[in-house]
């Protein structure tokens, strides 16, 4: 979104409130361990090696994607307050001018001898009680000209310092994306290099291959389907129903990172779109996710509940009984059932 840059700003104080520098805060510090990278590796020596380079480099591009979709969460509420700070800038310039005018007005009276001092509201006075009536209305017009003039100087910082606000955070907010979307881009491109090279493998060593790096599905053409249930999937609320037969039905197409659908999907694109369905509004990071609605330990898992991968959470799917799970799986794969994988982390109930 484009921000206005309005007039120029007087010399004030562009200190942020507390909840917006801890929010840029957390973003930083997610970008920044984005670019906490492994040392460069050299080229793979083997098909083979290529097999295990595919599946180690496409957990990490798996992990810097969830990592990029948790540091646009952020940003997009970064970027709700820069627009509420354009809301405000614009109503305290509106108040300021409100102010200049009402003070001008004031002004004139004064300069006009509309107005009446104490001398001749002595003059003009019929009675003691009367005279002390006029003094407090001129005292009460006096102090309401200084709070006028005071709520004027005060909506003019205001509107400076909303301004500038707004400037740095969409100016920072483009500079992050602009830096993780490089680093996804070369690790993409690594993950390419490994996977064309595994595919020269023939169809012996490439069963061996995955069977010793089970992460690696998605170069073999008849895992790119979707594993059909052994009996229909049935939930305990109309909730988890619907974002189960919703994350179904989107079985066979394409993993794309930060995706949410509804023609691609990282993991936790698909499982946000999913819930949406069902009136679930879900952040679209898996870590995020996480952390709510009702944690559930393993054995007590029930279709609709969200299933989470690794310390920390990088991945995302949705349980639907007997050990299964619907889920994107990684770069290069599709949405597919699938069993529970290795690395199980825990469990959420969002839907009751």
């Amino acid at each position: 979104m484009a921000f206005p840059l309005g007039r120029a700003l007087p010399r004030t104080s562009t200190r942020r409130p507390a909840h917006v520098r801890r929010g840029m805060l957390a973003v930083l510090a997610v970008i920044g361990a984005l670019f906490v990278t492994a040392p460069a590796q050299a080229a793979p020596a083997t098909s083979a090696e290529a097999a295990a380079l595919v599946a180690a480099r496409g957990h990490e591009l798996e992990v810097i994607a969830e990592q990029f979709n948790e540091a646009r969460v952020a940003l997009e509420s970064q970027r709700a307050t820069a627009t509420a700070a354009v809301a405000a800038m614009e109503q305290a310039t509106a108040e300021l001018a409100a102010a200049q005018q009402h003070v001008r007005g004031l002004a004139r009276t004064a300069y006009t001898g509309e107005g009446l001092d104490s001398f001749q509201a002595m003059l003009t006075s019929d009675s003691a009680d009367a005279f002390v009536d006029r003094m407090a209305t001129l005292q009460l017009v006096a102090g309401h000209q200084d709070g006028i003039l005071e709520r004027a100087a005060a909506a003019d910082v205001a509107a400076a310092q909303a301004q500038a606000t707004a400037q740095q955070a969409a100016a920072e907010a483009q500079a992050q994306y602009d830096a993780v979307a490089t680093q996804q881009a070369a690790l993409q491109a690594e993950v390419d290099s490994y996977r064309a090279q595994f595919s020269r493998l023939s169809a012996q060593e490439q069963q061996v291959a995955v069977d010793s790096h089970g992460e690696e599905r998605a170069s073999r053409s008849e895992d790119r389907g979707s594993t059909a249930p052994s009996a229909p999937v049935v939930a305990d609320s109309s909730a988890a129903q619907l974002a189960i037969d919703t994350a179904m039905a989107q079985r066979g197409k394409p993993y794309v990172w930060a995706a949410g659908g509804p023609s691609a999907y990282d993991c936790s694109g698909l499982t946000a779109y999913a819930f949406a369905a069902a009136g679930i509004d879900l952040p679209h990071s898996s870590r995020l996710q996480s952390q709510l609605g009702q944690a559930v330990s393993r054995d007590q898992l029930r279709p609709g509940d969200l299933v989470f991968f690794y310390s920390p959470v990088s991945h995302v799917g949705i349980y639907i009984g007997d050990g299964q799970m619907v889920h994107a799986p990684t770069s290069g794969d599709v949405v597919k059932v699938a069993p529970l994988m290795s690395g199980f982390s825990g469990a959420r109930r969002i839907a009751a």
